[in-house]
């Protein structure tokens, strides 16, 4: 995940300094500061106060993430409850549509599924928990970033140009940000094939009780279970669900 930068550095440092080690395992000093391309000095202060804090532990010379994140992700998830409250909106939604439903969020510079509800048809797109997605070329992340100030999309998509997936993905930020446009004004993206050739997709935004995005619903399926002609009557339940689960968010 790459992190953005912010106007707390020593945050940003220590975020870096986590990611560095869960993707490499236990790491010297000299390969953390190196890897990062981080100031000596600085680092080592840094790296010192995160072990005293917890954060990190430190055996025979390599830093290793500390326990306490372990603790943190057990509470994070028994806190973070809409997967619970989702089931029930993906679950009717499903089984008005025949598709694969999910519920995905924005996390860095993408969006992740927390919860999926498979189709029954024999044919299904292939998705798992924890999968991420491409946010220019899916339906969640056009949801996700629709309702964002402008800079904090440039942030998340600091380059003009942007990769092509297929031949349909939007392929400049200027393009993508007209598309935005379209999906805050119809409260709902379309991703046609832009991610993998032949599968499409409808989102809908999750709203909490402040007005903000927290989160999207999709309907996923091959090209031919979404025709185009039932494309708006397959939104109106992709709205209707997340219609549902805002409701729950705002208790």
């Amino acid at each position: 995940m790459n992190v953005i930068s912010t106007q707390a550095p020593a945050i940003d440092k220590a975020t870096r300094i986590f990611h560095f080690i869960a993707d490499n395992g236990g790491s010297t000093y000299t390969q953390i500061y190196q890897g990062l391309s981080l100031p000596q000095s600085s680092t080592s202060a840094l790296l010192a106060s995160l072990v005293a804090n917890g954060l990190l532990r430190q055996n025979e010379g390599k830093y290793f993430l500390g326990l306490v994140f372990y603790e943190f992700g057990n509470k994070s998830v028994a806190q973070f409850n809409i997967r619970d409250l989702a089931i029930e909106p993906l679950t009717q939604l499903r089984d008005k549509t025949n598709l694969t439903c999910h519920l995905g969020i924005l996390d860095g510079n993408s969006a992740i599924y927390l919860v999926k509800v498979d189709s029954p048809n024999a044919i299904t797109i292939k998705s798992w928990l924890g999968k991420r997605l491409s946010l220019h070329c899916s339906g969640l992340g056009k949801v996700l970033l629709a309702w964002l100030p402008e800079e904090q999309v440039d942030i998340l998509l600091p380059d003009e140009d942007l990769p092509a997936h297929t031949n349909t993905t939007i392929t400049t930020r200027t393009a993508f940000k007209t598309q935005l446009a379209k999906v805050r004004q119809n409260g709902w993206a379309f991703d046609d094939g832009e991610d993998y050739e032949g599968i499409t997709c409808i989102a809908v935004p999750v709203f909490d009780r402040n007005g903000r995005v927290i989160a999207a619903i999709s309907a996923s399926g091959v090209t031919f279970q979404m025709p185009k002609d039932k494309i708006d009557l397959l939104a109106s339940y992709v709205i209707e669900a997340a219609n549902q689960l805002s409701a729950k968010m705002k208790f």
